[in-house]
């Protein structure tokens, strides 16, 4: 039996990134990234924590 490598999210602090079911949002700032959970503070929404192996946050470059 292999072990599957934990999940990583290719994010780091201080990219900027759009949610993709919530345009409503704004542009929001990744705060942290441990594994999958990414902490963004977003101009319209403020801080929400984010699963990203559930969701695909767009990177603004």
């Amino acid at each position: 039996m292999t072990d599957a490598l934990p999940f990583r999210s290719f994010l780091e602090p201080g990219q900027f990134v759009r949610h993709p079911d919530h345009p409503e949002w704004g542009v929001g700032q990744v705060q942290s990234a441990i594994a999958h959970r990414v902490t963004v503070n977003f101009e319209d929404q403020g801080k929400v924590l984010i699963d990203a192996s559930v969701v695909m946050l767009t990177v603004i470059s």
